[in-house]
């Protein structure tokens, strides 16, 4: 353990923790713009400099590890002035598209310059400018707010293992992209957008349908036996965008379809109720060939019923199927959206109840 001091403070932090780690222990506010806690420091947005005694100049509080016995300060007319100006320069190659931005009112470089009450820029001048040419349907990216700060990057390689994009050049011109500066063809888990401070990243399904005021419905993603806690933002009882808290089992991590395939849920083909099929559509012959390739739930006719009912039917089917033919003409198919225990007792009952060992998984490769 490590012992320091902090704006005159004293804090007793692991060994190998940062200054900045041992700052928000304390509940002391450091800015910072390129800092995640899961992921590896990097120090590029220098808005988190910190003064240490005996040091000759200000360094990174988020790349700095608390020694024992540092006197630190993490406030000052100084660093005041340092960050300010660092927020400024930033700005000054950013465009002023608040008012209509996807991130706005939720953007950490928004409320930087909020609290810094910057309103106008001492470094106006020329700003780069991308050609947008992203033919995915989910993640759009506006290369001119992205400022650098590398989390999307050691997302996709710490977290995902993927490493799909990274810098590329080197000053004015260095620009986060894929390989060759090709549009995005990765797995679209969309972990950088969750991690991004800005609107440079965000998701094309939420465009233009609200961006604050959502009901928040926490709920568990039914994709997979996982269990990833989903928070699903709700306006006019529709599911605008899903997200995931950090605190929950799944650290806040998402795949591709918890994050991005909620459209089943408003789906008009959507089963609400359990349907029993009571006879095929007038003028298909089931016993005879038809044009497509296997009969389709549009050629029969249902009946909507309860779940006691539907439950009662399938035994009745099930009974009458084993004694007629034998245990082995029947099978079942597990899902992959069951918990293992849920699926541990499905294969029990097609085994010790029905006798057979005609029973397999949708996921099992």
């Amino acid at each position: 353990m490590v012992t320091l001091k902090i704006d005159g403070k004293k804090v007793t932090v692991r060994k190998l923790s940062t200054v900045l780690d041992a700052a928000r222990k304390l509940d002391i506010p450091i800015p910072t713009l390129c800092h995640h806690p899961e992921l590896s420091p990097f120090g590029g947005c220098r808005l988190c400099l910190i003064e240490i005694k005996g040091y000759p100049k200000p360094v990174a509080s988020c790349t700095t590890f608390a020694k024992e016995g540092m006197e630190i300060i993490t406030a000052s007319p100084s660093l005041e002035k340092l960050r300010r100006t660092t927020l400024e320069l930033i700005l000054s190659d950013h465009p002023k598209d608040c008012m209509v931005c996807e991130r706005a009112g939720d953007c950490k470089l928004q409320e930087l310059a909020y609290f810094y009450g910057i309103r106008e820029n001492r470094f106006e001048g020329e700003r780069r400018i991308y050609t947008k040419k992203d033919n995915n349907p989910f993640v759009a990216r506006e290369m001119e707010k992205c400022i650098l700060c590398g989390q999307c990057v050691r997302i996709c390689d710490e977290i995902q293992g993927v490493g799909a994009i990274d810098f590329a050049y080197r000053g004015l011109k260095t620009k986060i992209c894929p390989p060759f500066e090709k549009d995005l063809d990765c797995e679209f888990c969309g972990q950088c957008v969750s991690v991004c401070p800005t609107g440079a990243l965000t998701g094309k399904m939420w465009a233009h349908k609200g961006r604050q005021n959502f009901k928040e419905v926490e709920t568990v993603c039914p994709y997979c036996g996982c269990g990833c806690n989903l928070t699903l933002h709700v306006w006019r009882n529709e599911v605008i965008r899903v997200s995931s808290k950090e605190d929950t089992i799944n650290e806040g991590w998402l795949c591709a379809k918890g994050r991005f395939g909620y459209g089943f849920i408003h789906s008009p083909d959507r089963l609400a109720k359990p349907l029993i099929r009571t006879a095929p559509k007038e003028g298909v012959d089931l016993n005879k060939p038809q044009n497509s390739s296997r009969f389709t739930i549009h050629d029969s006719q249902f009946k909507e019923v309860s779940w006691d009912e539907a439950l009662d039917y399938i035994a009745v089917k099930l009974k009458e199927t084993k004694e007629k033919y034998g245990s082995d003409a029947v099978g079942g198919l597990s899902s992959a959206r069951c918990t293992n225990e849920e699926n541990y007792l499905f294969q029990k009952f097609i085994r010790a109840v029905i006798g057979t060992n005609n029973v397999d998984h949708c996921a099992r490769y």
